[in-house]
């Protein structure tokens, strides 16, 4: 096929169509971004934590796997939590945390876990950030988002995303359902 060819069949498949108006485009969502400040105070504490070394957290059961994160309860089958880590169960909706200040976070996550619960899902994703440019202390939503899951009854276990979904910036979330 010559490029005249091409030419002709693509002129001949848009014959009819009218372009979409203004009003008609869909309209595209831009997340805010995150935004962190190095305070006076914040470089005093990346001083005292390269002198001191990092301040220890307590997990309350939440397993730390380098970048990534477990959590399961006693009553859930080892089997179905191995099936969780592997990634083998389809995600069936999922909340955005990015740019969110931590209270609005927790509210915006219970919110979608309760209607995950409600809704009768099974898995869905948090995605919550790395914390990149969290300044000295860290990921700020990450730890907290794992505090508070481990912490609501509906959810069963957590663990981090595989990295096509977000890997230690994201969590599995296994909710029983009612």
């Amino acid at each position: 096929m010559s490029q005249n060819d091409d030419r002709d069949a693509f002129t001949a498949a848009m014959r009819g169509v009218k372009p979409l108006t203004f009003e008609q485009r869909a309209q595209i969502r831009r997340r805010p971004q995150a935004t962190a400040k190095k305070t006076r105070l914040a470089r005093a504490e990346i001083l005292n934590e390269s002198l001191n070394g990092p301040a220890e957290r307590s997990t309350d059961g939440i397993e730390q796997l380098g970048e990534g994160v477990a959590f399961r309860r006693a009553a859930l089958p080892k089997r179905i939590f191995q099936m969780l880590r592997g990634g083998r169960y389809s995600i069936e909706d999922e909340v955005d945390l990015h740019g969110l200040s931590v209270s609005a976070a927790k509210i915006a996550l219970r919110e979608f876990i309760v209607q995950a619960a409600r809704r009768r899902l099974g898995c869905v994703r948090v995605v919550h950030g790395k914390g990149l440019r969290s300044g000295p202390g860290g990921p700020v939503l990450k730890g907290s988002v794992q505090q508070w899951l481990s912490q609501w009854e509906e959810v069963l276990a957590f663990v981090s995303a595989k990295p096509r979904d977000g890997g230690s910036g994201a969590v599995y979330v296994l909710l029983q359902r009612r």
